[in-house]
Order: C-alpha cells, then sequence, then structure tokens
C-alpha cells in the first residue's frame, strides 16, 4: 500500500523542527529512523499533514559521559548504541537490550529516540529508560523539561510530548561496577516484539540485596515498575525463596490484556517466569563482577 499524502520537511536543527512542529499543530508527525512510523502510513493507520523529517539534524546524534551519567541523543541509531563501548561498558542493560531490538538492518535505521516517542508497550527500551530511572529530555518552544518515565509515558502509544515537543536527549544513570542486570523477553521469532519481557537490575553483597529495579515491557498499556516485588528482594535477600516470591509478587501486579498473540493468564504466567530468570542472571552476573572486582583490589592473578 501507499501512504497517504503529506508535505515533507527535512530541517537541519533542533528550532527548525520546532518551529514546523508548532506551525502544523498535532498535524504533523516527526520522522526519525521510521521503522514503526513508516508501517502506520503504509497501512493507512496515520494521516499526517505533514512529516518532519529530523534525519538532517546532526545534533541529535552522539553518546557522551557527562557528569556520572551517559548522555544518548535522541535520533542516536540502535545500531551505533549496540557497537558502543560507552553503552558497553556503563550501561550493559542497555547493551544486551538492543541486542533484541528486532535485526541488524532494523537497528541500522531505528533510533532510540524514535522508540522512545513511539511508546509502544512492548519495544525494549521503554522498559529498559523505566528500571534505570533515566531522565528523558523534552524540548519544545519555551525550551526544555525533564520527564521520568512514569511521566513520560501515558498510555499505548501515547507519551506526555505535546505536539510541538521533541524528545531531545535520554540520560542514563551509570551502572555501579559490580551490579548485575538482565533483560529475558518472550517472543515467537527472535526479532520480533516480545509477548512479555522483564529488565532487572540488582546491586547486592553475596545474599543481600542493597537495591532491586525491575520493569515489564509487554503486559500492559505502559511499562511498569514492579516495587512491591523489588521490596521484597530488598528486605529479604537473593536467596532462591525471596526470588521465587518476587516473581510471584510481580504477575500478581501486572494487569495485562488479552489479543491475538497471548491471553491475560499467559502473560501473568510469563511474567512469573521471566522475573525469576531474570533475577538469577543477574544476581549471577552481580556476583561475577564482585569477585572480579575482589581480585582487582587484592591483585591476584
Amino acid at each position: 500500500m501507499k501512504p497517504p499524502p503529506f508535505t515533507y520537511h527535512d530541517p537541519t536543527s533542533i528550532e527548525e523542527a520546532l518551529d514546523l512542529l508548532q506551525h502544523y499543530g498535532g498535524d504533523a508527525k516527526v520522522l526519525a529512523g521510521g521503522q514503526s512510523l513508516m508501517p502506520l502510513l503504509n497501512f493507512r493507520l496515520s494521516y499526517p499533514t505533514a512529516l518532519v523529517d529530523i534525519n538532517r539534524i546532526a545534533a541529535l546524534s552522539y553518546i557522551r559521559h557527562e557528569a556520572g551519567q551517559l548522555w544518548i541523543g535522541a535520533l542516536t541509531r540502535q545500531r551505533m548504541i549496540e557497537f558502543s563501548a560507552l553503552v558497553r561498558g556503563h550501561l550493559p542493560l542497555l547493551y544486551e537490550a538492543t541486542t533484541l531490538v528486532g535485526h541488524l538492518p532494523i537497528r541500522t535505521r531505528g533510533t532510540i529516540g524514535g522508540s522512545l516517542a513511539h511508546a509502544d508497550p512492548a519495544a525494549e527500551y521503554p522498559a529498559v529508560v523505566t528500571v534505570m530511572e533515566a531522565e528523558l529530555v523534552v524540548q519544545g518552544p519555551k525550551g526544555q523539561r525533564i520527564l521520568r518515565p512514569e511521566e513520560f509515558f501515558v498510555g499505548y502509544l501515547t507519551t506526555a510530548l505535546a505536539p510541538d515537543e521533541l524528545l531531545v536527549e535520554v540520560r542514563f544513570p551509570i551502572s555501579s561496577p559490580t551490579s548485575g542486570w538482565a533483560f529475558t523477553e518472550f517472543a515467537r521469532r527472535h526479532g520480533d516484539f516480545a509477548i512479555a519481557g522483564i529488565a532487572a537490575l540488582l546491586d547486592s553483597d553475596g545474599e543481600r540485596c542493597r537495591r532491586a529495579r525491575l520493569a515489564t515491557a509487554g503486559v500492559g498499556p505502559t511499562p511498569l515498575r514492579l516495587r512491591t516485588a523489588e521490596q521484597i528482594l530488598e528486605d529479604e535477600g537473593l536467596t532462591e525463596s525471596s526470588i521465587e516470591a518476587a516473581a510471584v509478587r510481580a504477575s500478581e501486579l501486572v494487569e495485562p490484556d488479552n489479543d491475538i498473540h497471548a491471553s491475560a493468564e499467559f502473560r501473568r504466567h510469563l511474567t512469573r517466569v521471566l522475573t525469576r530468570r531474570a533475577l538469577r542472571q543477574a544476581k549471577a552476573r552481580s556476583q561475577e563482577r564482585q569477585a572480579w572486582e575482589s581480585k582487582d583490589r587484592s591483585g591476584s592473578p
């Protein structure tokens, strides 16, 4: 199928793009990687008056270390994130999740900002920014504002972005060198959107859990922080029984829908299984990193 007719613009600056968005009100769509937008246009599920193609705005593509955080421009390609030494070293969860996004040709065009602004709850990046408590920098005619993930994601394919605003940057806190991480998901085929997924971060000391973070993908209209499941781990530690209790609690917290891909009951079951799996993997990675850190401090070969 062919997309509906639209006026095309390719600004070269953020200011020019914002002027265009303000001019068209809510009748313009932003084109970044286009991996989600173009199918919507071709199936005529979206009828914008104009497309604002931001691919020529070079100022929106970067990965840099700033004040204990990694700042990633919204137009940064997923492939650039996947092959970034900074990301792999400081944000291993983001790296792991990126390898699960579609296939390499998709990651070559897709952008981090495009995925987040599209706000598909089954996508990996919304869950990652939620579990990492990242900051989302939004810019409009009145300047910039910084949103937390729970403020940014409003509903299915819906964000807090105003029609004349752009997501311009994502700021990730750098992970502790001894933290553990995991992103587990279930999809029918590699590269498909997940039927359910869990992102996990753990900061532990042996069986003691100093800090736990869990977030979902694909089991609700937005990514969900599983706060009471996290509390179980922080209160009771990382024993097998507490991990199982947290996994059970995670399945109780989600409210998934039935659809053609899976029933709500199956998604709840997957939430339990994937949470258990993610926590075991994150715990093992944390223990492994602590062992290496201890060897480095002692000077052992």
